[in-house]
């Protein structure tokens, strides 16, 4: 299967020997052009590339997980000692063909069979439109 996630951690806080106490971070001093900053365009670059969006009015970090082989997974019923109530998503449990993984502070965006025709549901979903099962109709007087 093919799954689709986002991942959030807390924000990462770079401090600037040049800054004063209390003074506040700029967009332009965090986040320089990635050409500026790695002399070459970031997208040309196979690195983990975190996002910085706004959960329930504070900073976190986020990012796209795509991982192909997955063949099941889970979500712990409980939370995990990993999970953090002030982040997005939980741990999530993915096993692989040759192990399992562990992804904490994840959300499942989407998940796709790359090979439905392989295997057969064990279940079927009734049908709104099909009879399930005998009725019988009174007689109107």
């Amino acid at each position: 299967m093919l799954v689709h996630l986002r991942q959030y951690k807390h924000e990462e806080v770079q401090f600037d020997d040049n800054r004063t106490t209390g003074e506040s971070q700029t967009e332009d001093s965090v986040n320089p052009e990635s050409e500026e900053y790695f002399g070459e365009d970031l997208e040309e670059l196979d690195v983990e590339t975190w996002e910085t969006v706004e959960h329930e009015g504070d900073p976190v970090q986020r990012r796209s997980v795509t991982m192909e082989g997955v063949t099941a997974v889970s979500v712990p019923e409980q939370p995990t000692d990993e999970d953090d109530p002030d982040l997005p998503g939980r741990t999530l449990q993915l096993r692989l063909g040759g192990g399992i993984e562990y992804l904490e502070q994840a959300e499942i965006v989407e998940i796709q069979d790359l090979s439905p025709e392989e295997s057969e549901p064990e279940g079927k979903v009734p049908n709104e439109d099909e009879p399930q099962g005998k009725a019988r109709m009174d007689d109107e007087p």
